[in-house]
């Protein structure tokens, strides 16, 4: 009897252990849930942008601009989209100063998102644009160069100007954030190069009235 007893725990026992893995690995298949790919995203993002280089047309100040306001840059030099027309030097690029979505930690915060291009007959198309570099006004570097390539998902770049750092990515909402952790001012000079990667949004592109809408 004793032995039946003992023969028949074992086999109860081996039965519970062949159970328990698969009870485990139904449990871990379920967690974490799905979490999408943001890497993938960003890298067909950047599949579709191309450089481009722009100067600010007057200079932003953290402290004097306001979520809602809007601000203006200048491309450098023309750039063909690829999902879009080609967007000739002098083209108006148009932004307006957002809140940060990115919970960066910070003294100051300049959250900027560019939104249309602006050719110079009035008509516009719906970008989206993630600032990769900045470049003082007086910079010799080459207008033409951009540090920016398709494998280039995401910038922090510290001292763009001094004490004020960027953070960007491109798949993120915003075009970037410009953050001062211990300085008490913001201020990105009238004429800055800011560096892009850009692309055309929508339906690639859409006429305006007249030839001043969206300053």
């Amino acid at each position: 009897m004793k032995r039946e007893a003992a023969i028949s725990l074992s086999i109860a026992v081996c039965s519970l252990a062949l159970l328990l893995p698969n009870s485990v690995q139904a449990r871990t298949a379920k967690n974490p849930p799905d979490v999408p790919n943001t890497s993938t995203a960003g890298q067909g993002e950047a599949a579709r942008m191309v450089p481009a280089r722009a100067a600010l047309i007057k200079t932003l100040d953290a402290k004097k601009m306001a979520p809602g306001q809007q601000f203006q840059a200048t491309l450098s030099g023309k750039v063909q989209l690829k999902n879009g027309p080609e967007l000739p030097r002098g083209t108006l690029l148009i932004g307006t100063v957002v809140d940060d979505n990115s919970q960066t930690s910070g003294t100051l915060k300049l959250a900027l998102r560019f939104t249309q291009a602006q050719l110079k007959n009035g008509q516009t198309v719906p970008i989206k644009a993630t600032i990769v570099g900045v470049f003082a006004p007086d910079s010799t570097e080459n207008e033409e160069t951009n540090i920016w390539n398709a494998n280039t998902l995401r910038v922090d770049q510290e001292n763009v100007q001094s004490g004020v750092d960027l953070h960007s990515s491109i798949d993120g909402d915003n075009s970037g954030v410009f953050v001062s952790a211990k300085k008490t001012d913001l201020k990105l000079s009238q004429g800055s190069g800011i560096s892009l990667a850009i692309e055309a949004q929508g339906n690639n592109q859409q006429g305006v009235a007249g030839s001043n809408g969206g300053a």
